[in-house]
């Protein structure tokens, strides 16, 4: 794995070099992560020019879900728990003699900037800008394989709970267990704060659970995933409790299957980002249903679970191969509640088979 993160690092090193920067300070948790594999609290890293150092303000704690340093990276604890690991690297890139450094300005506060040119007056900062995101976007064959766990393991949880009883349990109660679950499958932890809606809450995007209990004939709305190794996997699915659906049920959950089929049926490398949400927000449109979908249909995902490319009407650009994302709409009625499906999956060419789908839970409408 060293060889891997050193190669990240000579990339976004060629990169650097070529705009002009002796050295880089990364300080965004996801980016330190990625070029080191260890991203310790408030972390930062080094690149060059002597050396890359990972430079922490406390003793590396061993935390799986911290990750662990590559080989040859030269971890430097500050000699003070007060110290800014970021203030300490632009003071040693100086040192070391660098004249320029390019920095994350998109991630440093202005406190924190202001300190970086008093510590290093002579040292000129440039923007690093979103390059190592970029970089990120696209992902390698061991990424996509702790994503594929990380899908088996929120499967498995939201199959386990599938199988116990739901009726009378709040939806604080259900979201604790599957987080539970995700641990005890292997995850670091859920990749995001698990949602459970019932009843008039389900199919509402973000909802954090709260104390209302199942009841017969409501709409259960689930969203989870899990965090593995530090890469984020996400699945939402929907269904109805200890009865046969209502036609309305039916009917919205058709609807949205119909659309979140559209969008995963849309993901291929080359189609413009916009358009995968256009053919969703276009099933949803047809029916009257549009402005219920919000501002998008899916995201990135990755060390981070909201990542780019964004698939919104908005959004620029196209999908490339190994790209995983999610196609996640969603109707909420008001008073009534209402229906959410969400999966990630890869973007493969077609002669590859198309989308690699990673969450496989069943999206037929059950009665549990």
């Amino acid at each position: 794995m060293s060889e891997l993160y050193a190669a990240r690092r000579t990339r976004l090193r060629d990169r650097v070099a070529g705009a002009g920067s002796a050295a880089a300070l990364i300080s965004r948790p996801a980016n330190v992560r990625y070029l080191t594999g260890c991203a310790p609290p408030g972390a930062a890293l080094l690149l060059g020019p002597a050396d890359d150092a990972l430079l922490c303000g406390s003793p590396l704690s061993g935390d799986p879900a911290e990750g662990r340093p590559a080989e040859d990276v030269r971890v430097s604890v500050l000699p003070t728990r007060d110290g800014d690991p970021v203030v300490a690297g632009a003071d040693l890139a100086a040192k070391a003699g660098a004249q320029t450094l390019a920095v994350e300005e998109h991630h440093l506060t202005v406190t924190r900037h202001r300190a970086l040119t008093q510590v290093a007056p002579r040292l000129r900062l440039t923007d690093l800008a979103c390059a190592v995101e970029a970089q990120r976007l696209v992902k390698d064959d061991d990424e996509i394989a702790c994503l594929r766990i990380a899908a088996e393991i929120a499967d498995q949880a939201l199959g386990e709970l599938l199988e116990s009883i739901l009726v009378g349990r709040t939806e604080r109660h259900l979201a604790l267990e599957l987080e539970r679950r995700l641990v005890d499958h292997g995850a670091d932890g859920p990749a995001f704060p698990t949602s459970v809606a019932t009843g008039p809450n389900a199919g509402r995007p973000g909802h954090l659970p709260t104390d209302r209990r199942v009841e017969e004939g409501d709409f259960l709305s689930v969203g989870l995933g899990a965090n593995y190794r530090g890469y984020r996997c996400e699945i939402g699915r929907t269904f109805v409790i200890g009865t046969t659906p209502s036609d309305w049920q039916i009917e919205l959950y058709d609807l949205v299957f119909a659309a979140q089929r559209a969008g995963r049926e849309a993901l291929a490398p080359g189609v413009e980002c916009r358009e995968v949400d256009r053919v969703t927000r276009h099933v949803l449109d047809a029916a009257g249903y549009g402005e219920r979908l919000g501002p998008w249909t899916g995201h990135g995902v990755g060390l981070e679970i909201d990542e780019d490319p964004q698939l919104s009407p908005a959004a620029m650009g196209k999908l490339d191969a190994c790209v995983p994302v999610t196609v996640e709409p969603g109707v909420h009625i008001p008073g009534r509640g209402g229906v959410r499906i969400d999966d990630t999956l890869v973007v493969r060419p077609e002669a590859d088979g198309g989308p690699e789908l990673l969450t496989i839970t069943t999206k037929e409408l059950l009665a549990l």
